[in-house]
C-alpha cells in the first residue's frame, strides 16, 4: 500500500499535535484534574509511534492487526475518558447523588445497547472475517461513543449541572470526531461497494482532519485559563449539601411509598 503526499502530512501533522496535547496538559497543569485524558493521549502518541514502525519494517497486515488491537485499547480508555468527564459534571461537590449516579449507568447501557443492535444490522462488504469484524467494531465504538455523550449532555441539561469549561472543551472536540466516526462506519458498514471506495477514502480523511482539527482546539482551549468561579460562602455550602440530602431522603420515601 503506497501513501500518498496527503496521507504522510496528515500523518505527521496528526503526531504533532498529540505531542502538543501532551505539552499543554502538562505544562498548564491540566493533566491532574484530566488524568485519564491525559492518558489518552499518551497511548495515541505509542500508537503512532508503534504504527510507523511496524508499517515501514513489516507487511502492511501486520500493520492493520496492530492498528485494531491497540484500537481496542483506545476505546476502552476512551471509555474512561467519558466517565472522567461525568465526574466533573456530575459530581462537583465530590459526591454522587444516588440517582444521577443510576441514571448515568442506565445512559451507557441503553447507549452500548443501541450500538449493538445497529452493528448487529450492519452487513459490510468484506473479503475476510477479520475485515468484517474490524468493520463492525469500529462501527459500535463510534455510536456508541456519540450516543453516550449526547446522552451525558441530556442529563447534564436534566439535573441543571452545567459543564466547566475545560471539561465542556475536551467533550466538544470528542463529540466532533465522533459523529464524523459514525458517518465513515455507516459508509463503510452499510453503503460500501466498488462505486463508494472513493467516497469512503474521502470520509477516512475527513476524520483524520477532523482529529487534528479537534488536536488544535484542546492545544488552544486547554492553554487558557478558566474562568475563575464565585466561591459559594460557607452557609450557602452547607444549604446545598442539606437540600441535597433531603431531596435523597424524599426520593427513598417516595419509592418504598410507592412500593406498598
Amino acid at each position: 500500500m503506497e501513501l500518498t503526499g496527503f496521507d504522510r502530512f496528515l500523518g505527521a501533522a496528526t503526531f504533532y499535535g498529540q505531542i502538543m496535547t501532551l505539552l499543554v496538559l502538562i505544562v498548564r497543569g491540566r493533566a491532574r484534574p484530566f488524568p485519564v485524558f491525559t492518558i489518552y493521549i499518551v497511548e495515541n502518541i505509542c500508537t503512532t509511534v508503534v504504527g510507523y514502525f511496524v508499517f515501514y519494517h513489516y507487511s502492511i497486515l501486520a500493520y492493520c492487526y496492530l492498528y485494531w488491537s491497540l484500537g481496542i485499547v483506545d476505546e476502552i480508555l476512551l471509555l474512561f475518558v467519558f466517565y472522567e468527564l461525568a465526574v466533573h459534571v456530575f459530581c462537583p461537590t465530590g459526591v454522587w447523588a444516588s440517582d444521577v449516579r443510576r441514571t448515568f449507568l442506565g445512559v451507557v447501557c441503553a447507549s452500548a445497547a443501541v450500538a449493538l443492535l445497529l452493528t448487529c444490522l450492519a452487513h459490510p462488504t468484506a473479503r475476510l472475517a477479520i475485515e468484517t469484524f474490524i468493520l463492525r467494531a469500529d462501527f459500535f465504538s463510534a455510536a456508541m461513543d456519540s450516543e453516550l455523550l449526547v446522552g451525558m449532555l441530556v442529563l447534564s441539561a436534566t439535573a441543571g449541572l452545567p459543564w466547566k469549561t475545560h471539561v465542556a472543551r475536551i467533550a466538544q472536540g470528542l463529540g466532533a470526531y465522533s459523529l464524523v466516526r459514525v458517518a465513515t462506519a455507516v459508509v463503510a458498514n452499510y453503503l460500501i461497494s466498488n462505486r463508494l471506495a472513493d467516497l469512503f477514502k474521502k470520509l477516512s480523511d475527513f476524520e483524520i482532519l477532523t482529529y487534528l482539527t479537534c488536536e488544535i482546539f484542546w492545544v488552544v482551549m486547554l492553554w487558557r485559563n478558566a474562568p475563575v468561579p464565585r466561591e459559594l460562602p460557607e452557609s450557602m455550602r452547607i444549604q446545598i449539601y442539606t437540600l441535597q440530602k433531603e431531596v435523597e431522603n424524599d426520593l427513598i420515601r417516595a419509592r418504598a411509598w410507592r412500593k406498598n
